[in-house]
């Protein structure tokens, strides 16, 4: 029955109501046909244009994070964090990036600008780190407790807290015009479809059964265009397509064992897709959705969440599993090395990166 009301629901929802006009308080989109038309090669803010570039690395099970310097792939310094780290998420205005320990309940701020780490800040339950377009709110996914907590950019104290009736609450993207986002449920196989300026879930969605497996869906990213979804899915083995006006309507593409994170190009070309069981990373161009290159770590590997480099050579992704760092060259579609960590990786950050604002998790720029 639950089941039969999600698809109802999202039936219902088929076509949303985009707005003629953005979020309210949203930068002005520079490029109708590219929402990532910020993110070009080194096309840094002022904001971010003297910072030093460094590889900043979670490290889950060790409770630190590591610092790499990108020119020479050496560890620079360590860092002790509380308990769980799992995230670096660039902040909206770009000056900060924080540190979610979801299993200590805090956010602990880096300055970039001078490479340190701050006072951490008590917040319950932080998995994920996202930031709405306007820059007037921080949203939490609190994964255990079941909520999206709204809060303010810069404190962090709550402003409004919303529950979700789904499981594993992990990852989201906006549409081109802000009004909305998508958020995956990693344990209940189902999408959630929320109204950013009323802080309202206003759909859910079960992900299709393939292969008799559960979907387990993880990272998603809006296309250049912005008239699609792209949906990681690890239990699936690829990755969900579905078009921006018709929440819950899905076609798939398979990729590689255990789907998991998603990144577009600096050119707006290509999506990198991390198959963390496989230890590869499939290549799927937009223009028409195929699958043109898979690079492949030698002896396997994890690879699961990571960033394009500022210049848009070079893939940095941490290998969950593994304990290390996997650099790939994107240019010539191959791997380049590995760099040793802490244990258990997880969402590393490259930064400063290109773009005018960010909306979360390791990077995602507009």
């Amino acid at each position: 029955m639950k089941k039969i009301i999600s698809i109802l629901l999202a039936i219902l929802i088929a076509t949303p109501a985009f707005a003629a006009t953005p979020l309210d308080g949203m930068p002005p989109i520079l490029d109708p046909n590219d929402v990532y038309a910020a993110d070009r090669p080194n096309q840094f803010s002022p904001v971010v244009k003297n910072m030093p570039e460094r590889v900043y690395v979670p490290n889950h099970t060790s409770n630190s994070i590591s610092v790499i310097d990108p020119k020479t792939f050496k560890v620079v310094a360590t860092w002790k964090t509380p308990k769980g780290a799992q995230h670096v998420v660039p902040s909206w205005d770009l000056k900060t990036l924080w540190v979610n320990d979801n299993e200590g309940n805090f956010l602990t701020p880096i300055d970039p600008a001078n490479v340190t780490i701050g006072k951490s800040v008590a917040v319950h339950d932080p998995y994920n780190l996202y930031f709405t377009p306007n820059g007037k709110n921080a949203i939490v996914m609190a994964e255990a407790d079941k909520q999206l907590v709204f809060r303010d950019p810069h404190t962090m104290k709550i402003k409004k807290s919303v529950n979700v009736a789904c499981d594993g609450l992990n990852h989201a993207d906006w549409t081109a015009d802000g009004n909305y986002f998508a958020a995956t449920c990693e344990f209940s196989g189902q999408l959630i479809w929320v109204n950013t300026s009323k802080m309202k879930v206003e759909a859910y969605s079960f992900l299709p059964t393939t292969y008799n497996h559960k979907p387990q869906p993880q990272d998603i990213k809006i296309s250049p265009d912005g008239k699609t979804f792209y949906i990681a899915d690890m239990m699936s083995d690829g990755v969900w397509v579905m078009p921006a006006n018709k929440f819950g309507t899905y076609s798939f593409i398979k990729t590689g064992k255990a789907a998991h994170g998603l990144y577009v190009t600096r050119d707006s070309m290509n999506l990198l897709i991390t198959n963390r069981g496989e230890g590869s990373i499939s290549v799927l161009r937009f223009s028409d959705n195929k699958i043109i290159a898979k690079w492949k770590i030698p002896g396997g590997g994890s690879p699961d969440m990571g960033g394009i480099s500022a210049d848009g050579k070079q893939f940095w992704v941490s290998g969950r599993y593994n304990n290390v760092v996997y650099v790939f060259d994107i240019e010539h579609g191959k791997y380049l090395t590995q760099i040793k960590v802490g244990k258990e990786p997880h969402g590393l950050a490259i930064y400063p990166q290109p773009g005018r604002y960010s909306l979360g998790h390791t990077g995602i720029f507009r």
